[in-house]
């Protein structure tokens, strides 16, 4: 894992220093802050003694993919719940891979996807299907963010020098900057670039996921309203940001946060002579 400096004009002028914690470099499905996340909940896994790995996600989730390969590498047997119905595993190459690596998928209407997310209760033709009572499943959550993600994300402070004054990361569901913010210094500060339209529970999921430190700030500015939502600018940015540095960043996760850490700076957010990690949570995983 690197920590790479990132040379720009802007942050000359402005006297600011930047890093990216390159964490997409851990592993090319399971990597990024993907692999932190899934560490203790597959220990649990094991130690629980459970048959099915079972968790939940869309058309397209990152989750999924991670889960997958995390499953096949381990030989942990997955479940993935898709939200909906009217897929099926060859849609598209994600829900091709996780098939690929075992999972088996089962696909949802968006409302019973709701219902079943939010009590991890399958319905019983799943139940049938797998030949499995619910005592022998271990439930994930949606995006993979629960108290034992948490604690994986902990240890992301640890991969750097510790020796900053901000550290930044794309967020979804929350679980990343909270477990961030946990292993601060008194006098360091977590930024959260939200991905999607989270103003009006991100917050309150970040605090209850880090026990009500206040060390961080989260900003919905640069979400474009809604998750995956990206327009030329963006786009734009994102290609110019890969061709100049070297390192992939897409419209999704870290084409976003890179955007917001970039106007904060231009704004004088961050006063001259601060010291930014920018974490690299590795984006979309690669499906080929």
């Amino acid at each position: 894992m690197r920590l790479d400096p990132l040379n720009e004009d802007l942050f000359s002028e402005k006297g600011i220093h930047v890093s990216v914690l390159r964490l997409d470099l851990i592993h090319p499905k399971t990597g990024g802050n993907k692999w932190f996340k899934l560490k203790y909940n597959l220990i649990a896994f094991r130690e629980e003694k459970k048959k099915y790995l079972v968790t939940f996600g869309g058309a397209y989730s990152n989750h999924i993919i991670a889960t997958s390969a995390a499953g096949k590498e381990n030989g942990i047997e997955t479940v993935g719940i898709i939200r909906g119905d009217e897929l099926n595993e060859n849609s598209n190459t994600a829900l091709q891979f996780a098939s690929g690596c075992g999972m088996k998928l089962f696909f949802v209407s968006r409302e019973e996807y709701r219902n079943i997310r939010k009590i991890s209760m399958l319905p019983e033709r799943i139940y049938a299907e797998l030949r499995t009572p619910y005592s022998e499943l271990f439930f994930l959550p949606e995006g993979g963010s629960n108290a034992l993600a948490v604690k994986g994300c902990e240890e992301i402070v640890k991969n750097t020098s510790g020796d900053f004054d901000f550290i930044t990361c794309a967020v979804g569901t929350g679980a990343t900057l909270a477990g961030i913010s946990k292993s601060l210094k008194g006098d360091q500060t977590a930024i959260g670039i939200s991905v999607l339209d989270g103003s009006g529970f991100l917050e309150k999921d970040i605090s209850g996921f880090n026990g009500n430190r206040k060390n961080f700030r989260l900003f919905h500015d640069y979400s474009l309203g809604s998750y995956a939502k990206t327009n030329d600018e963006l786009d734009f940015f994102c290609q110019n940001f890969s061709q100049k540095h070297g390192i992939m960043i897409e419209p999704i996760y870290t084409g976003k946060m890179f955007y917001g850490l970039y106007d904060l700076i231009r704004k004088d957010f961050f006063k001259p002579g601060s010291t930014i990690v920018a974490v690299h949570t590795g984006g979309l995983c690669r499906q080929n």
